[in-house]
C-alpha cells in the first residue's frame, strides 16, 4: 500500500530546466558559440554544481572568460524566463488528490533548499509539502538514492510504500536505487531520453487520477 508520494521539483512541478538551458544558450551565443541539448542532457536531474557551463565556454573559446559577469547575465535572463512559467499541467490537481487521500507528500530535489522553497512560495505552494529534502540535506544528489532515502526516513515508511514522480533519467535512477516505485513524466527537455528503467511513463500529469494510477501500477504487476 502506498503511504507517500514524492515529487521531483525542477521540470516536474515547475519548468525551470528549459529556461535555465535557454539562458545559457543565449550566453554562449553572445560569445559566438553554441550550447546544444546533447551537451546539456546529462546535467538534467543532477545538482547545479555538477556542471559549470563556464568551463565548457572557456574550452570552446580557448581562453578565460569573466565568469562573474557571465553568471550575472545568465541569472538575470534565467529569472526573467522562469517568472513567465507556471505550475506544470496536472500538478496542482494531483497534489490535492494526495492530500485528500491522507498520504505523505514530499519533494526530493537535487537543487538547493533556497531555490526550491523560493519558487514554491512564488507559486503559492509554500506550505503544501510535508517534507522537502534538497542538495543541502544530503551528501550525494541524484542519481544517488540519498534524497529519497532522507524523505523516507522522515516518514518512517518502507521504500515500497512510497511513489516517486520524476522527469529525468537521473531522477528515476535515484528513486529506483532507493527501492521505490517511480513514474516518469518527461518534459520538453527530457522527452527524447530513455526511461526504460521507470515503472510507468506518462506524457503529462494533466487529468491524472491518483486512484486509477495506483490501480494501474498494481494491475500491470509492477514489482520493485
Amino acid at each position: 500500500m502506498i503511504k507517500g508520494v514524492v515529487f521531483d521539483f525542477d521540470g516536474l512541478i515547475l519548468d525551470t530546466e528549459l529556461p535555465v538551458f535557454r539562458a545559457w544558450q543565449e550566453v554562449f551565443a553572445t560569445h559566438g558559440q553554441e550550447l546544444s541539448l546533447a551537451d546539456w542532457v546529462d546535467y538534467i536531474g543532477r545538482s547545479p554544481d555538477s556542471f559549470d557551463p563556464c568551463d565548457d565556454l572557456e574550452r570552446l573559446l580557448g581562453r578565460p572568460v569573466d565568469r562573474k559577469a557571465i553568471r550575472i547575465q545568465h541569472q538575470q535572463r534565467e529569472r526573467s524566463l522562469i517568472q513567465a512559467e507556471g505550475v506544470l499541467p496536472g500538478v496542482i490537481d494531483l497534489i490535492e488528490q494526495v492530500r485528500q487521500s491522507d498520504l505523505h507528500l514530499g519533494i526530493a530535489s537535487s537543487s538547493e533548499q533556497a531555490w526550491v522553497i523560493g519558487h514554491l512560495a512564488h507559486l503559492g505552494l509554500g506550505d503544501v509539502f510535508e517534507t522537502i529534502r534538497c542538495s543541502d540535506d544530503v551528501e550525494h544528489t541524484k542519481p544517488a538514492a540519498d534524497l529519497y532515502l532522507a524523505v523516507l526516513a522522515e516518514w518512517a515508511i518502507a521504500p515500497q510504500e512510497a511513489l516517486a514522480l520524476e522527469d529525468s533519467p537521473h531522477g528515476v535512477r535515484a528513486a529506483k536505487a532507493a527501492g521505490m516505485l517511480c513514474i516518469a513524466v518527461p518534459n520538453e527537455m527530457t522527452k527524447d531520453l530513455s526511461f526504460d528503467h521507470a515503472d510507468l511513463v506518462l506524457s503529462s500529469l494533466a487529468g491524472t487520477n491518483l486512484g486509477k494510477l495506483l490501480r494501474k501500477i498494481s494491475a500491470d504487476g509492477v514489482r520493485l
